[in-house]
């Protein structure tokens, strides 16, 4: 488990899948700042069991979000290319009444610094998100990530072209930074 302030990163217990469930596909709010461009198809309750609720049990790429003992989103990382140890990590709030509390900040300063932490080969890690998620931009910047890139228009969503962003932050640059993150 990792503990940051009011904020736990752990793994699924088995009596949440349906919670956990319910959260993702309820209130699907979240899928209009989390890549709207690719659309979102709510899974059935078995492939979300198969799939997200194993990886959340597991605790190795993905993680409940807690606040206030309330299971509010997870977060996760994945390779973009391992060989080269490539890491992007992600963040989903499903909870809209957590949005605009600096909750993300704070979950994402526990999280990088548990991968950094925990996965001593890597020396970036990588977030990437699209000019049409100004909350999830303004995070990555207040927390020492650097924007790397801009891919112009190549996200189309509503009739309107976004830029896909390209943020980062290596082990040097973190490690400046003085949080108490309890791992």
């Amino acid at each position: 488990m990792i503990f940051f302030k009011d904020i736990v990163l752990r793994k699924a217990k088995d009596n949440e899948l349906d919670e956990l469930y319910n959260l993702e596909t309820q209130n699907i709010e979240w899928t209009k700042f989390n890549g709207p461009y690719f659309g979102y198809k709510k899974p059935s309750l078995e492939e979300y069991n198969n799939n997200t609720f194993k990886k959340l049990q597991l605790g190795k790429t993905h993680l409940v979000i807690e606040y206030n003992k309330v299971i509010i989103g997870v977060v996760s990382y994945y390779w973009e290319c391992e060989d080269t140890r490539w890491l992007e990590a992600g963040i989903v709030i499903y909870n809209n009444n957590c949005w605009g509390k600096q909750l993300g900040k704070k979950v994402m300063i526990a999280w990088v610094s548990n991968l950094f932490e925990s996965l001593n080969s890597i020396e970036r890690i990588g977030l990437t998100t699209w000019s049409g998620n100004k909350r999830m931009m303004k995070c990555a910047e207040s927390i020492g990530f650097q924007l790397e890139g801009r891919i112009r228009k190549v996200r189309y969503y509503n009739g309107v072209f976004y830029d896909s962003m390209k943020y980062g932050v290596l082990r040097e640059e973190w490690a400046k930074y003085e949080y108490n993150v309890f791992l």
